[in-house]
């Protein structure tokens, strides 16, 4: 028995009988009309047309859908035409109303740089009351005295100026001394005039230069030779017991106020005004000063001259 090979074709021949074979037919449906006609929707009733003086209140349809006509109003008449005066002026009233507000000028940009709170006062110290702050003498001791020589004055530690003396005629001042070796005591005399100038000069050469300090030379001044046993810096000035008589003009002459004590010198210094405390020789300095300034008031005696 011989047998034929299928091919490809073949294949898809049979699988199409197979498929037409296993569908079923299709079923034709056809429209089925029914007799019913619905009637057009009614069309919407519109009001009816009313007068101007028929009242809409009575009308029963109107008055169920809320309608209501108004009667027509005549309208006012136009305004009149603006002036050019009023109409300026509107103008710049708009103007001014649509005008944005003016803006301060911007301020400088500051920066604030905090400081330091300042320092506390210092705490307010109570000074202590010195126990005679004015020049004058204490209590119970009169303001003038009776003049120990006659070119001083009625006041304690003062002289008489030079022009003063010189028309009382007084040129030449006395002084007691005594030989510290022989201890003879006489007088010696000085030309007023003569030594006043030497002694101003030298001041004044040399008063910047001493520093508020008397030199070495009036701390411990050179002292006369003794006219009995010639004996050199050996004669010394007589002191008075009392310090209102102390024999200011002599000293200064002579240049030996160095001999007087730290006491003596305060004491001439509380009375002429002048600062009394300290060493003995910036008090010594300040009595120079002072004597030389009450002799020639218009010479340069001051301390800041």
């Amino acid at each position: 028995m011989r047998t034929r090979k299928l091919s490809l074709r073949d294949e898809e021949d049979s699988d199409e009988s197979s498929m037409s074979s296993r569908t079923r037919p299709r079923l034709q449906i056809e429209t089925i009309e029914f007799g019913i006609h619905l009637p057009p929707p009614p069309l919407p009733l519109s009001p009816p047309l009313l007068n101007e003086n028929q009242d809409l209140n009575f009308h029963p349809d109107l008055a169920m859908c809320g309608y209501l006509i108004k009667p027509k109003q005549a309208q006012p008449p136009p305004p009149p035409p603006l002036s050019r005066n009023q109409d300026l002026n509107i103008h710049k009233r708009m103007c001014d109303y649509f005008q944005p507000p003016e803006q301060p000028p911007p301020q400088p940009l500051s920066i604030h740089i905090p400081q330091p709170p300042p320092p506390p006062p210092p705490p307010r110290t109570t000074r202590r009351q010195r126990r005679n702050p004015t020049h004058a003498p204490r209590l119970g001791k009169p303001q003038t005295i009776q003049p120990p020589f006659s070119w001083a004055t009625d006041r304690r530690g003062q002289v008489h100026n030079l022009k003063y003396l010189i028309e009382k005629g007084i040129t030449t001042i006395s002084g007691d001394v005594q030989c510290k070796r022989c201890e003879q005591s006489y007088q010696i005399e000085y030309d007023l005039v003569q030594k006043f100038s030497e002694v101003s000069r030298y001041v004044w050469e040399n008063k910047y230069s001493f520093r508020d300090r008397a030199p070495a030379c009036w701390m411990n001044p050179t002292l006369p030779k003794c006219r009995y046993c010639h004996q050199e810096n050996s004669v010394k000035p007589k002191m008075a017991e009392s310090k209102k008589s102390v024999n200011w003009l002599f000293l200064l002459l002579g240049q030996m106020l160095g001999c007087c004590t730290l006491d003596q010198l305060k004491y001439f210094c509380k009375h002429t005004g002048h600062h009394r405390t300290g060493a003995k020789d910036r008090v010594l300095f300040l009595t120079y000063l002072g004597l030389c300034k009450q002799v020639n008031p218009d010479g340069p005696f001051d301390r800041c001259n």
